[in-house]
């Protein structure tokens, strides 16, 4: 019994230990894909997404626009976008 206990321990020390590690892989996998299409509806390339250009391109930006573009400049950028889905 006593050696069960300590491989429960063990496990469940292991599992603790591996969560933020997932959450982290999903974090990089979310940001990788958010970067992509970032590059596929930036039309003109200059790192800045306009309402216009997420409009086709990436719907759920294009819904919460002024949202993620507080400061009302017109465009978001891939790091407001990933800061926004990061909350």
């Amino acid at each position: 019994m006593h050696i069960y206990l300590k491989n429960l321990s063990a496990l469940a020390a292991l599992l603790l230990c591996l969560s933020p590690m997932q959450s982290f892989a999903d974090d990089t996998s979310r940001n990788k894909e958010i970067q992509q299409r970032f590059a596929k509806c930036d039309i003109n390339r200059d790192g800045k997404l306009t309402l216009n250009e997420a409009k086709g391109c990436m719907p759920r930006i294009y819904d919460h626009f002024s949202l993620i573009d507080a400061q009302g400049r017109g465009y978001v950028t891939v790091a407001e976008i990933q800061a926004m889905a990061d909350r």
